[in-house]
């Protein structure tokens, strides 16, 4: 009853955030993908999509399974890996946003099975970049992995001049409790913005956070 009533609190939300009227831009990226956290299905996209579309860029957001990440991030990457070669072939330029743990997911996905040679810009959202104390809480692989610590993390910025020149953007809310603490979504090889949003959910429905997103993607937006 409580994960329904929030789904519809946030789709209430997303449409009085996401249908305001927008002026359609020239695209800076031609495609984006989407890479959800844990527990969820892409579907906390459906604001900062919709924005995009708007302005002609080609959208992709795959359900990763399990998405509780119980058989390790690793394998959510590699699916991610099919899922974009499927969608936009293998070769195609594109940019990725990742949500909480999409984020790592992603990383991994740039950082050790190529994806870095094409992707031009990553955004994340509320990533446990050094991980979370909340993960000692769930079971499996990927939890275990989250864990401020873990060898998982370790490599991964062991690892993270593999990213080259791409432009990086993580955003955080001081008041998340999810990401605890939560400095752990403060990444130094990114350009690092703070908001004061109340859910670590509600991030991807924070129009200041959605703003910027999408003067990031287009080109001629006031901001951008």
């Amino acid at each position: 009853m409580t994960a329904r009533f929030f789904q519809l609190f946030t789709g209430i939300f997303a449409t009085a955030v996401s249908c305001q009227p927008q002026q359609s831009c020239q695209p800076r990226y031609e495609k984006v993908v989407f890479v959800h956290g844990i527990l969820e299905d892409g579907v906390s996209f459906e604001p900062l999509r919709l924005r995009l579309v708007n302005h002609g860029i080609q959208c992709h957001v795959p359900q990763l399974k399990p998405s509780d990440a119980r058989d390790g991030i690793e394998q959510l990457a590699e699916s991610l890996k099919e899922e974009i070669n499927k969608e936009f072939g293998p070769t195609d330029r594109f940019a990725m946003v990742g949500f909480s743990m999409g984020g790592l997911v992603s990383r991994y996905y740039l950082q050790n099975l190529g994806g870095a040679e094409r992707c031009d810009t990553f955004i994340t959202v509320s990533s446990p970049h050094h991980g979370t104390n909340v993960a000692y809480a769930y079971p499996g692989k990927g939890a275990r992995q989250m864990r401020p610590g873990s060898p998982f993390l370790k490599d991964l910025e062991a690892t993270e001049d593999r990213l080259g020149d791409i432009p990086v953007v993580s955003y955080r809310t001081p008041m998340d409790l999810i990401i605890l603490p939560t400095e752990s979504s403060v990444w130094k090889r990114a350009e690092n913005h703070s908001h004061p949003v109340i859910l670590h959910p509600l991030m991807l429905y924070s129009k200041p956070v959605l703003d910027d997103i999408e003067k990031r993607m287009v080109i001629g937006k006031k901001g951008a």
